[in-house]
């Protein structure tokens, strides 16, 4: 049997790759989308409950069957199901109510209660949501209607967040995959060594450069903490932070990851088939805010390492040369993803096909470290993307439930009426709603469903709002993100805790103070497009360096350090200048002038905090 289930986690990205590859349009055989949604969606849950370690096996297997011959009737039979859609067929209605409970049962399965309990609210409003006073009244709909425009309306479990997932994100995965395999993730963890040296603080700060690039391979937050966070925390313990310290960095290192071009994590994917624009363009998008994120992190663990006399690594390292020359081979398939996407416009999928088949010619003929990819580890990649993407087919398909529930009762548009009216009276308030929302509604959940559900009920009121739609999803691709560090439930906080074995709230709390700015730059993203590219070259060159200087003035802040310990005032006093520093320019109506005086400012400020300490020195001395 557990041939059997690799077999079928295999089938996965095997499905997924020739869609991609367009094989029934060359064999000339008409198979809708949603067809092949149906079959792939049957597969993983099927994989789902034959993976599952406790209960009655026979009753799973008998589950198993149910679910893949469920869903394949539906594929296979989808198009006359189309014609039929007005009648509420009998069989139409069973199948409904079938898929409905495999799906809930496999959502619970895999991700617990808190995304089933979401899809549950919802699924009440659809029916009893015209019973809810105005502004937020829902249309009436009977549950055999709900059920049967859930399975077979193709924008609802069918629809979009599956399609991206099944035809884009599984094929970036099996790349990762193909790259992990081959050895990259350890170049990536020794470039960062060696480029971090014996720089004070070079633990946390290979940390911060492994899980960058790592995360640019895996695009998950808590994958990214459980593969890197191993070799890093015990290192970032040993230089001398404390273990809160320790897994803090890596949680938010890690989290930083699903925001890191070019392969970020599945979100991005789904906000392109939202947005209706090519993935390259979310990319772009996507640079600075990134690079911002992790310059300040950097600026605080290397400013912690100052303030509390944390040394560099005691681990040997190699030299980035020599690194380099023993791993140059990793370089090409992402030269080769990235040429694709941006040179000749490939689709995204396709893209990730080129690169794999680069990463299988590459790692054939070169090993790293010993890792070498065989016949045996090329097959073995098919059934480990198949597990991976497993739980993220489930979210997916929750979300799509939602969305489909939202359709149906029309809770959609009277959520965005309701905040589009709050935000006639003040944008303020409502980007202030807007991110409590997102932050509560991603407590528990991964970041993919937290963004499909973010931008079916809070993206369109931003959009109404006036804001431009790529800043709008931006901003709650951001807020729903810092879920992840955010406690009480705070997932990457929490499993970097369960590795430096301290505790996770602390944790947790530490992680938010590291990622400061990740609560912040969204707000940026609505009244500076340059930093999403969208402006001048000029604009984006200045931006860029005017919030790296407020960036470097609040961290100096947060952490409380510069040349010597600093009293709340001189804090307070830097995180003035850094808000000013930042300030958009289209708020103040002054151009750049006000960035550049509180630079100044600022500059001046930290030079006599820094002469005022040498002299204190220099009198201890005499």
């Amino acid at each position: 049997m557990q041939k059997c289930t690799k077999i079928i986690a295999a089938c996965i990205p095997i499905l997924s790759i020739l869609w991609a590859l367009q094989l029934p349009l060359l064999l000339e055989i008409e198979v809708a989308r949603t067809q092949f949604l149906a079959v792939l969606l049957g597969t993983g849950c099927t994989l789902v409950y034959l993976t599952r370690k406790k209960g009655n096996k026979p009753l799973q297997y008998f589950f198993a069957l149910i679910s893949f011959g469920t869903f394949a009737w539906i594929g296979w039979e989808y198009q006359r199901f189309q014609m039929d859609f007005p009648y509420l067929t009998t069989e139409m209605q069973i199948l409904g109510f079938l898929s409905l409970l495999i799906i809930a049962d496999t959502i619970r399965q895999t991700t617990g209660w808190i995304l089933l309990s979401v899809v549950g609210v919802f699924f009440l409003y659809s029916l009893f949501g015209h019973l809810i006073p105005s502004p937020l009244t829902g249309t009436e709909s009977s549950l055999s209607e709900i059920a049967v425009y859930l399975t077979f309306d193709p924008n609802a479990l069918l629809g979009t967040p599956i399609s991206v997932v099944a035809t884009i994100v599984i094929v970036f995965i099996f790349f990762g995959k193909l790259l992990v395999r081959t050895g990259c993730g350890e170049f990536f963890i020794d470039l960062a060594m060696a480029s971090m040296g014996k720089r004070r603080g070079s633990a946390a700060k290979t940390s911060i450069v492994g899980s960058a690039m790592f995360g640019s391979i895996s695009g998950s937050a808590v994958s990214n903490v459980v593969t890197t966070g191993v070799m890093t925390i015990p290192l970032m313990k040993r230089s001398g932070y404390t273990g809160v310290q320790a897994g803090a960095v890596e949680a938010i290192a890690s989290t930083g990851g699903q925001l890191m071009p070019p392969i970020m994590g599945a979100a991005a994917f789904l906000m392109a088939q939202t947005l209706e624009i090519p993935y390259s363009e979310v990319v772009v998008a996507s640079l600075l805010p990134a690079l911002l994120y992790y310059i300040s992190v950097f600026i605080q663990v290397d400013l912690i390492a100052a303030r509390d006399n944390i040394t560099s690594s005691d681990v040997e390292v190699k030299s980035v040369k020599e690194v380099l020359f023993e791993g140059w081979h990793f370089i090409l398939p992402f030269v080769v993803l990235l040429y694709s996407m941006f040179a000749h416009n490939t689709s995204a999928e396709l893209a990730a096909l080129y690169g794999s088949v680069a990463v299988i010619i590459l790692g054939s003929l070169r090993s790293y470290q010993g890792h070498k990819l065989t016949a045996k580890s090329l097959c073995t990649s098919f059934p480990d993307t198949g597990y991976t993407v497993m739980e993220l087919m489930m979210i997916v398909a929750g979300a799509g439930l939602v969305i489909g529930l939202l359709n149906i009762s029309s809770g959609g548009f009277a959520l965005t009426l309701s905040l589009v009216q709050l935000g006639e009276s003040s944008l303020a308030i409502l980007l202030l709603i807007s991110a409590f929302v997102c932050i509560v509604l991603g407590m528990g959940m991964p970041t993919t469903g937290v963004y499909v559900l973010l931008a079916a009920l809070v993206a369109p009121a931003l959009v109404e709002a006036g804001i431009p739609a790529l800043a709008a999803h931006m901003f709650i691709l951001y807020f729903g993100m810092m879920s992840m560090i955010t406690p009480p439930i705070a997932l990457a906080a929490f499993a970097a805790a369960t590795i430096t074995e301290d505790e996770p709230m602390k944790t947790g709390v530490e992680a938010m103070k590291l990622g400061w700015l990740a609560y912040f730059v969204p707000l940026l993203f609505i009244f500076t497009p340059a930093l999403l590219m969208d402006a001048d070259t000029i604009d984006i060159i200045l931006t860029f360096i005017i919030i790296v200087a407020a960036v470097h003035f609040i961290s100096v802040a947060m952490v409380g350090y510069f040349a010597k310990r600093l009293k709340a005032s001189a804090r307070l006093i830097l995180v003035l200048i850094g808000v000013i520093t930042m300030a958009p320019q289209s708020l103040v109506n002054l151009g750049y002038l006000p960035s550049i005086m509180a630079i100044v400012l600022g500059v001046m400020f930290l030079s006599w905090l820094a002469y005022s300490q040498k002299n204190h020195i220099n009198t201890q001395n005499t």
